[in-house]
């Protein structure tokens, strides 16, 4: 999992388009899978500071509200290496908003992740 807080929202068809997991500012947020970063700023809407990353030509994730991305544009990563801190940029606390985007749709990410 990309970051260790509680699961305060869950992907919704026509709602969320990924989860938000709870946290402090400042927590790790964590690669999901290996991959090359392919957008780090701050200029979606909406979004905060904002990390995607492609993990193949047909899969992405983002990794949204951060306080601190410590990555860049097309820096490759490693699953599990720490690529953002936890914040709360545009978002009313402090949590990490990731989606996993499927062929440029939005997918449920538990259907990815390792149950926990």
């Amino acid at each position: 999992w990309p970051a260790n807080g509680k699961l305060i929202a869950s992907f919704s068809e026509g709602g969320s388009k990924g989860l938000d997991i709870a946290g402090k500012a400042g927590d790790p947020v964590v690669a999901a899978s290996g991959g090359v970063v392919s957008y780090a700023g701050a200029g979606l809407r909406g979004y905060g500071n904002l990390v995607v990353l492609r993990h193949s030509a047909s899969f992405l994730s983002v990794y949204a509200h951060n306080s601190k991305i410590l990555v860049k544009e097309k820096q490759t990563v490693a699953k599990g290496q720490k690529i953002a801190e936890m914040g709360s940029t545009d978002a009313e606390s402090p949590r990490l908003h990731f989606e996993i985007r499927r062929q440029g749709k939005p997918a449920d990410p538990q259907k990815y992740l390792p149950a926990r």
